[in-house]
């Protein structure tokens, strides 16, 4: 193995981080119906959860937002659509949350999770809870929800392969289209931090019927685990006064399922235009949260709060990511740093009480990603 990916996966096995002290006032419940109680037991907390097909922008604002100057020459290469290239616009499966079984009213986004982007809705728990995710999917393929971390038997997997099961117990591993499925999980100690850990720790859930397609179409999203007596009602750790979620990944649209879809919809039809390289470079979207050049909403943070960061990547080789805070610093893996290192389907926890007002920049420190546009920028308002 080649030194440079020695240290990184080095850096991957340390996935704890340290926490800031303190209480916060208790935040509203966003995206679960909690049974409330005054010590916060252990509780069935209920998701209803949605795979909706959508039309994303990656550059929504038509501009570098970095650079405060039109698309380069470079840019283009991703977000210019013509004869040869989608551009910006892609058709995406995406996680989405419900308020209840009518999957009629969407939930709004806890202010306090700051801006999901692509990512599906935070599902929240505190050891010793059950999480119970009610899923409908309205996609154009199978879809499912596979969990990391948490408990569940073969019945609640949500992952498709030979494993000696028949029956119902196979009704999880892959929702038919316009079909339905409730998971069911538990949240034993193991779910949750361990010695070295702060006060929640951070897993992913993801479609596993055709994995690499399936996390490329769109479906990803963050779960948190409290530890036991640290959990708001919400699930939310008490020690916190605001959390930011970011997912860096190289979208492969090639390995989409509405690739041709799409393609199907440009001036010339694919048969008259063979796939090339040029084609499958335009479609690599280097993203923070499904947004490229800083086209996201920006993360917003106040001078001397507690601010816990639960950051993610997916991908293949080229998902090695360093994302790095400009102006700022924060505890992770033990150890005050600016950058941290991620690898594919790995979770790092990073704590930051920012002491430095400004509009920061927040971007993968790879060169070819920045190139790409995996840049956001953060603000700390005084």
């Amino acid at each position: 193995m080649k030194p440079y990916l020695q240290a990184l996966f080095a850096s991957a096995l340390l996935l704890t981080a340290c926490s800031s002290t303190g209480t916060a006032a208790p935040a509203h419940v966003m995206g679960a119906n909690v049974t409330r109680t005054s010590d916060v037991a252990a509780t069935k907390r209920e998701y209803f959860i949605g795979a909706d097909e959508v039309r994303w922008n990656f550059a929504p604002h038509g501009t570098n937002d970095i650079t405060g100057q039109p698309f380069d020459d470079q840019a283009k290469i991703y977000l210019e659509s013509g004869d040869r290239s989608i551009g910006a616009t892609h058709t995406k499966c995406l996680y989405r949350g419900y308020t209840d079984g009518s999957f009629s009213s969407p939930t709004p986004v806890r202010a306090a999770d700051g801006p999901l982007g692509i990512l599906g809705p935070v599902i929240r728990a505190q050891v010793g809870d059950t999480i119970v995710v009610h899923f409908r999917n309205s996609c154009a393929f199978s879809a499912s929800i596979h969990a990391h971390g948490v408990f569940y038997g073969k019945d609640a997997e949500g992952a498709e392969y030979q494993d000696n099961t028949s029956g119902s117990t196979k009704d999880d591993d892959a929702v038919a289209v316009g079909g339905s499925y409730t998971y069911n999980w538990q949240v034993p100690e193991r779910a949750g931090p361990a010695a070295m850990d702060v006060s929640s720790v951070m897993w992913m859930y993801h479609s596993h019927v055709d994995e690499i397609r399936d996390t490329n179409t769109g479906l990803m999203g963050p779960i948190v685990v409290t530890a036991k007596g640290k959990a708001r009602h919400d699930g939310s750790p008490i020690d916190v006064d605001q959390e930011e979620f970011a997912l860096f990944t190289v979208t492969n649209e090639n390995q989409s399922k509405y690739l041709d879809h799409d393609r199907a919809a440009l001036p010339k039809p694919p048969a008259e235009r063979p796939f090339d390289s040029d084609d499958e470079e335009s479609n690599l979207m280097h993203t923070i949260n499904g947004y490229v050049y800083g086209n996201g909403p920006m993360f917003s943070m106040k001078v001397g709060q507690r601010v816990r960061w639960y950051l993610m990547s997916m991908g293949t080789e080229v998902d090695l990511h360093t994302p790095h805070w400009h102006g700022n610093t924060a505890v992770a893996n033990g150890m005050r740093t600016d950058t941290v290192a991620l690898m594919p389907a790995t979770m790092v926890t990073a704590d930051m009480t920012a002491d430095n007002a400004g509009i920061w920049m927040f971007h993968c420190h790879v060169n070819d990603h920045i190139t790409a546009g995996m840049i956001a920028r953060y603000e700390v308002i005084r």
